[in-house]
């Protein structure tokens, strides 16, 4: 147990180390949030507020079909088919780079990746009616149904039409894939 210790020990200071340089470069704590903003944000040019706590949403679109609109971008390490919603202030665009769909197992062994398998845009005003219309409670880990989920991808499949991305956005994105081993 104590060599497990002295190893885990090791491990934090590679990540730790592994963690400022990226804080360096994107200008915020490495947390995974902040790291999927700035990926979005360069890849589909947005300019973030200021502050990483405007409340409902991350930044504005410059450039393309939802210039001048706002978006809440989120980076998850699983596809568990939930979104987190400010239910007080919704922006136009959620914009969620996610990992690999989640197995229904245990979490037990399991890990969450750093990697972006997919990417999905939901407009609010059509994605909240339809969550409100059944009777979903709309917070922390809203429950969005595998159809929506499906029906709102840009990347790698191009379901939604809302946004469509050009190659060498893809190409960018296909930069943080991952084959990771994920359990649940």
């Amino acid at each position: 147990m104590e060599a497990d210790l002295h190893r885990l020990a090791s491990l934090f200071r590679l990540r730790n180390d592994i963690e400022n340089q990226m804080a360096a470069l994107i200008g915020r704590p490495a947390a995974i949030g902040h790291v999927g903003e700035y990926i979005a944000s360069t890849i589909f040019d947005i300019e973030l507020a200021t502050s990483a706590v405007n409340k409902g949403h991350d930044g504005v679109f410059r450039t393309g079909p939802q210039a001048g609109k706002t978006v809440n971008i989120k980076m998850y390490g699983k596809l568990e088919n939930l979104l987190d919603i400010n239910p007080t202030a919704f922006p136009d665009i959620f914009l969620v780079l996610s990992g690999p769909r989640a197995a229904a197992t245990t979490s037990r062994r399991g890990t969450r990746p750093l990697v972006i398998e997919s990417v999905h845009l939901f407009k609010s005003s059509e994605l909240i009616p339809l969550l409100q219309a059944r009777g979903v409670k709309i917070g922390v880990a809203t429950s969005v149904p595998k159809a929506m989920w499906q029906a709102a991808e840009i990347y790698p499949s191009q379901t939604s039409e809302a946004m469509v991305i050009t190659q060498e956005q893809r190409d960018l994105l296909a930069l943080f894939a991952g084959k990771a081993v994920v359990t649940a």
